[in-house]
């Protein structure tokens, strides 16, 4: 799928779905925020969040005194449904609409945490693409944070196909730039009362 027919998609899903109704759905990402956490990042950090949009992440992320955030999205419907949830706050948060695998980041990051995006891309390009615009926009040391569908998830996700990944696999994709830190499992629950199992791995910029 083409970045022109991946934002059709994603437009028309955010268009017609409520808040509640996408799968990813979580008030609160416990898990994303723990490596946040864990990491002992400073609240001035550089963070970027991609395909953030619809997420809660940023809620929490300003919640906690964070003040550099940015947050990707393919879909404008998405962005602009999270800054009308933040209303005021919204105006500490950068925007930015563009389809992570042609992205081209304004400036360099300490955390770039996807939870969301990665797994779409299913061809070698867009996945190479990726990999290499993290290692060029990741500072020295940086935190890297992907959770993606697990080989026991999920085959397809809002009637798109996706890649499935497991702890091996997203290690040996990233080991030219970067050292895993740890990687683990969790079963995310639905708004529909379903699992999903997720791979999240944490590295760190060489």
């Amino acid at each position: 799928m083409n970045t022109m027919n991946r934002k059709e998609h994603w437009e028309k899903v955010f268009k017609t779905k409520s808040l509640d109704e996408v799968s990813w759905y979580e008030v609160v990402p416990e898990t994303s925020l723990s490596f946040f956490k864990e990491s002992n990042i400073s609240k001035s950090a550089k963070i970027i969040d991609i395909g953030g949009g619809d997420s809660f992440l940023v809620d929490n992320l300003l919640r906690l005194g964070y003040k550099d955030i940015t947050v990707l999205d393919i879909s404008d419907a998405e962005l602009d449904r999270a800054k009308l949830r933040l209303k005021d706050k919204s105006k500490h948060v950068k925007w930015i609409v563009a389809d992570v695998a042609n992205f081209s980041p304004p400036e360099n990051y300490d955390f770039w945490h996807d939870r969301a995006a990665f797994h779409f891309l299913t061809d070698k390009q867009s996945i190479d693409n990726y990999v290499e615009t993290v290692q060029k926009s990741l500072n020295k040391n940086g935190n890297l944070v992907i959770g993606t569908f697990s080989e026991n998830g999920p085959k397809k996700c809002s009637g798109l196909d996706i890649k499935q990944y497991s702890e091996a696999t997203m290690t040996n994709q990233f080991k030219m730039f970067f050292d895993k830190v740890k990687c683990i499992d969790i079963d995310h629950k639905t708004p529909f009362d379903t699992s999903q199992n997720f791979v999240f791995c944490w590295f760190k910029r060489k």
